[in-house]
């Protein structure tokens, strides 16, 4: 059970870098009204596929983007058609390796903190999950 603990706390701290790359976005381009906002900045040529906006460096990759931040924690996410924010296992585990004092997770055990967690996560497809409204 204390790893599925540790699983829950890595979860809850994922949606946390989230929501604060995507409150840093929106103060660093007053124009976005969400962080899915980005891909179209960059399709539109407004902005580079990679760069820093803010404390945060960005690569936009296919339906997503990897955030960095100073201290090197990488948070990627991918985007669905209406701009919801989604993620899955890989990104979770990749988010958790990356932290300062790396985490390391088994999938069952991510999988049963995701699932202790509903209805704050969604899973919107078969293994893809987002924050609930």
């Amino acid at each position: 059970m204390e790893r599925v603990g540790a699983a829950r706390d890595l979860v809850l701290g994922y949606v946390r870098a989230l929501n604060a790359i995507d409150e840093a976005m929106r103060v660093a381009i007053p124009s976005i009204e969400r962080l899915a906002d980005v891909l179209g900045l960059v399709r539109s040529r407004q902005i580079s596929r990679t760069g820093h906006i803010g404390a945060y460096a960005y690569t936009v990759h296919g339906a997503g983007c990897r955030f960095e931040s100073d201290n090197g924690t990488e948070v990627d996410v991918d985007f669905t058609a209406d701009g919801s924010e989604i993620f899955d296992l890989w990104r979770l585990r990749r988010y958790g390796l990356n932290l300062p004092e790396p985490l390391d997770v088994t999938d069952q055990d991510m999988r049963s903190a995701v699932r202790s967690l509903q209805p704050l996560l969604n899973e919107v497809r078969p293994g893809w999950f987002s924050v609930a409204n």
